[in-house]
């Protein structure tokens, strides 16, 4: 992996660069709770983030690129190719930082990451936030109920996320560092999978 001189520590660096993902809502319908009946009554709904509609019929990168709250993300996604990956049907479980969770960073870290000499950083970073399946809130703490209070789910990149509750309908996410990261937006649907938006980057090991 390429090493970037400049007095930005790798896992900073590996900070930057997140998902370009977009909104959308909804939860899978079907005969389940009365919690996941009400979701599954979003499928067909859109959603307004970053000023434009989310579509749930469209992909994960279809939409991200309508929204401005996701700039930083969909740059990132372009510059490491994985545009093409993130619109196969998948489908994947997205934790997706907003650009928001980017503005206490060190200056001159994003335009690091995004040189092509740093594209192994950046796509490990990447596919980091990135689980194959669709999880959405209530599988997520079924899986956390099972696990005995945490459940570890594995990444695109090959590392570790651990999902736990905080609070009796909330979930937070651990990253390898012990990072804690809230999931302030929920079941936000995509033809290719679901995204789940979270207030702080990601770091995986190393």
């Amino acid at each position: 992996m390429t090493r970037i001189n400049a007095p930005l520590n790798r896992r900073r660096l590996a900070a930057v660069s997140i998902l370009a993902l977009s909104l959308g809502l909804s939860a899978c319908a079907g005969g389940m709770s009365h919690d996941r009946m009400a979701a599954g009554h979003a499928m067909d709904q859109t959603v307004d983030v970053g000023g434009s509609a989310m579509y749930p019929s469209k992909t994960i990168v279809a939409n991200a690129v309508n929204s401005a709250d996701h700039t930083t993300l969909v740059a990132a996604v372009k510059a490491a190719g994985l545009v093409d990956a993130l619109s196969t049907p998948g489908p994947f479980t997205v934790f997706a930082p907003t650009n928001a969770a980017f503005d206490a960073l060190p200056a001159g870290t994003v335009d690091a990451l995004l040189e092509p000499q740093n594209k192994p950083m950046l796509t490990g970073v990447l596919t980091y936030h990135v689980v194959p399946g669709r999880l959405d809130r209530n599988d997520l703490m079924a899986r956390i109920r099972d696990g005995g209070g945490s459940a570890r789910l594995t990444t695109l990149s090959g590392g570790t996320l651990t999902a736990m509750m905080n609070g009796p309908r909330n979930i937070v996410i651990k990253d390898a560092h012990g990072q804690i990261a809230d999931i302030s937006t929920y079941d936000v649907m995509q033809s290719n999978g679901v995204i789940h938006v979270v207030d702080h980057v990601l770091l995986p090991q190393g």
